[in-house]
């Protein structure tokens, strides 16, 4: 009777096991398919200001994030086949790509932290010699239609403050047509209408785009790290669910 009653016991707890692994592949879709939006939502949203980066961490990061969740994908249907078929080989292999995904978005997470803490400095030292050397130069239409689009969209006019292009080498030029600040400075952008710099035409923001890039890029850095390490943890449940179930097989005779 005991043996009996050890088998049954036995039984329930391996389906105990599977049950929870469904659930947690259901879980694991979820925040795989949140893992690669949040990759691409970095870099499609505002793309072109990556241009005006010093260094590739933050893209990087998004990079990272779109691997890791397109990854997610293909094995939270490996772990439904593992868990059907309830074949050792098929659980480790599920495992070891668990522990995989987990490397890649706790790297994802640590380097978004990490270049969060110095993402001010960056920006301090590198935007405005960014914008006043490489804006409406040949070669730099990148840098220039960033430029442009950043002024549009959080409503600012230079680095600093607007004094930050009287030394820049595009309103130093003849290109400039005696303008004093760029076009996209102007709250209602028409031809010519940076030749007036007075607070009713262009923006005047206290701080400046650098006090406006640095927030956004920050709340984006928060987001792809709160991401990145929560679903890592969440695989960490799965990883030891992993080994339970495995455990059970591997005790169940043949």
């Amino acid at each position: 009777m005991s043996v009996v009653y050890k088998d049954d016991q036995e039984d329930w707890l391996t389906v105990c096991l599977k049950y929870l692994l469904f659930v947690f592949n259901f879980l694991f879709w979820v925040g795989g398919a949140a893992v690669l939006g949040v990759g691409v939502w970095t870099l499609v949203e505002k793309s072109d200001y990556l241009s005006l980066l010093a260094s590739s961490t933050f893209a990087v990061s998004a990079y990272i994030l779109i691997l890791a969740g397109s990854l997610v994908v293909v094995t939270g249907f490996l772990g439904c086949c593992a868990v059907v078929r309830e074949q050792r080989s098929c659980l480790s292999t599920y495992f070891f790509c668990l522990l995989f995904i987990f490397l890649i978005e706790l790297v994802a997470g640590v380097l978004a932290y990490v270049y969060y803490q110095k993402l001010s400095e960056e920006l301090k030292q590198h935007l405005n010699q960014t914008m006043t050397e490489n804006y409406a130069q040949p070669g730099k239409e990148a840098v220039t239609l960033a430029v442009d689009r950043l002024q549009q969209d959080f409503k600012c006019c230079g680095s600093n403050n607007s004094n930050d292009w009287m030394v820049s080498v595009y309103i130093s030029s003849n290109q400039a047509d005696s303008r004093i600040v760029p076009d996209s400075c102007c709250k209602t952008i028409t031809p010519m209408c940076g030749l007036r710099a007075h607070p009713s035409n262009i923006y005047k923001v206290e701080g400046g785009c650098i006090t406006k890039l640095e927030q956004f890029l920050a709340d984006h850095l928060l987001v792809i790290g709160a991401v990145g390490i929560g679903v890592a943890c969440l695989q960490i449940c799965g990883m030891v669910f992993t080994c339970c179930l495995y455990k059970r097989i591997k005790m169940e005779p043949y």
